[in-house]
């Protein structure tokens, strides 16, 4: 009997454990974005959007894909929230090498659920599961290390410590800088929600491939910017906390951009 209760026990804690190691942006980070994004809806998207989503806002309905990792019918999602680039690439580069893609990652996975949200032809059902990807993906690719490399699992076997304690690189960027400024998520959204109308227009017209092409880079420095096993503490957190709030505000803006070109 004991040795059932633990296994269930350790299969608990597998379950919670996995999803939790391959997470862009934690809880408040992915909510954070969302609230962002909702501040920028046109009328007609919100419209569109309130008839998918239900009593659902975007920023709760932006942490679901990372949830639903636990039920083993969603596995196919997996490779979806990420694209591995593994040095760093030149602008045209990039554009290459996106032209040339066809693998399972966020990169293609957007592209066809953008697509998919503008047919009428979409059921009601596969609506909802798009839309609530594609929230989340187009958070996911501002979380730098969401572009990292494989060899690492983007940056979650770069191990370090945060404050003392054991953590890895991707997990500092995924929720520990965010929770260190100990805000709420509605807090959080409105500290650093400050763009312009032009900002906002340059940033919306930027094509995915910008978006890819300065997480790739923000992600080769971050690599070259921590020894195994470093602790970091109040410098990093002054080093990078304004670049990452603006990859934030940058995923929220940008989200809000592509929300209303397909409903607004």
């Amino acid at each position: 009997m004991k040795t059932q209760i633990l296994k269930k026990l350790l299969l608990l804690v597998a379950i919670f454990y996995i999803p939790l190691q391959s997470m862009a942006w934690g809880t408040n980070g992915h909510r954070i974005c969302g609230q962002v994004a909702d501040s920028y809806l046109t009328p007609k998207a919100r419209k569109a959007i309130e008839a998918i989503l239900g009593n659902e806002s975007v920023a709760i309905t932006s942490n679901w894909a990372d949830f639903i990792k636990s039920d083993p019918a969603y596995g196919y999602l997996y490779n979806w929230h990420f694209i591995d680039l593994d040095k760093a690439y030149t602008y045209p580069e990039l554009q290459g090498y996106l032209k040339a893609d066809t693998a399972v990652d966020a990169y293609t996975k957007m592209n066809f659920l953008i697509a998919e949200l503008k047919k009428k032809t979409t059921t009601k059902t596969n609506k909802l599961l798009y839309l609530r990807m594609l929230i989340h993906i187009v958070e996911d690719v501002h979380q730098p290390l969401h572009t990292g490399h494989t060899s690492d699992k983007g940056g979650n076997d770069v191990k370090v410590q945060w404050f003392g304690k054991d953590s890895n690189l991707h997990s500092v960027w995924d929720s520990q800088l965010i929770d260190f400024q100990q805000l709420s998520y509605t807090e959080y959204a409105t500290m650093i929600n400050h763009t312009t109308a032009a900002q906002r227009a340059k940033l919306q017209k930027d094509p995915i491939s910008q978006w890819l092409y300065e997480s790739n880079q923000l992600a080769e420095k971050l690599y070259t910017d921590v020894k195994p096993g470093e602790n970091l503490s109040y410098k990093y957190n002054f080093k990078y906390i304004g670049i990452l709030n603006d990859q934030m505000v940058k995923a929220g803006v940008r989200l809000a951009g592509v929300l209303n070109q397909i409903f607004g």
